[in-house]
């Protein structure tokens, strides 16, 4: 495997182990609950961190896959050229979103670093689970200045059958 595809693809890998890991958790704890009367402490702390982790990747991938939701009533009246410039406008101000929330959550996961918290059942440091915020963030940017460039470089209106159809 090369590392450009490893990178094409890496949201999804990680969406995919994180789904088996998170079903197989919580199928643990079922178990353990009804069939030996008996639950897991941890058990369902992990499974929201993970689902965490799960949502925010997840996030990059869908603009990889132009699957998040958008209206487009009010950019379907553009044509051409100018619809084109819209796009490029609307992706400039969803990446600088994107960027505020990795800057912003980056320090949140610098602060949760510095004191040392942890999380209750596990005690593993709330860093992690935090930290999910700013890296699907940052690889939402990553996306983001991808589709820009696509759209610059002529790639747009979408191609059909390709990533970025039906748009962003």
């Amino acid at each position: 495997m090369t590392i450009k595809k490893f990178f094409d693809n890496f949201e999804e890998y990680l969406c995919v182990l994180g789904t088996a890991v998170m079903t197989a958790v919580v199928f643990l704890q079922v178990i353990m609950r009804y069939i030996f009367s008996n639950s897991l402490s941890w058990s369902e702390e992990l499974a929201r961190f993970v689902f965490l982790w799960i949502s925010w990747v997840g996030a990059s991938y869908a603009v990889k896959t132009a699957s998040h939701f958008r209206v487009e009533m009010f950019v379907n009246i553009f044509k051409g050229r100018a619809r084109k410039y819209l796009e490029i406008f609307v992706l400039i101000v969803w990446f600088l979103f994107c960027f505020f929330l990795a800057w912003h959550g980056t320090k949140l996961v610098l602060f949760l670093v510095e004191t040392n918290q942890s999380s209750a059942a596990m005690r593993i440091p709330m860093s992690v689970p935090y930290a999910s915020v700013p890296v699907g963030c940052a690889l939402m940017c990553v996306r983001l200045v991808i589709e820009m460039a696509r759209i610059v470089k002529g790639g747009y209106p979408p191609e059909k059958g390709g990533a970025a159809e039906g748009g962003l």
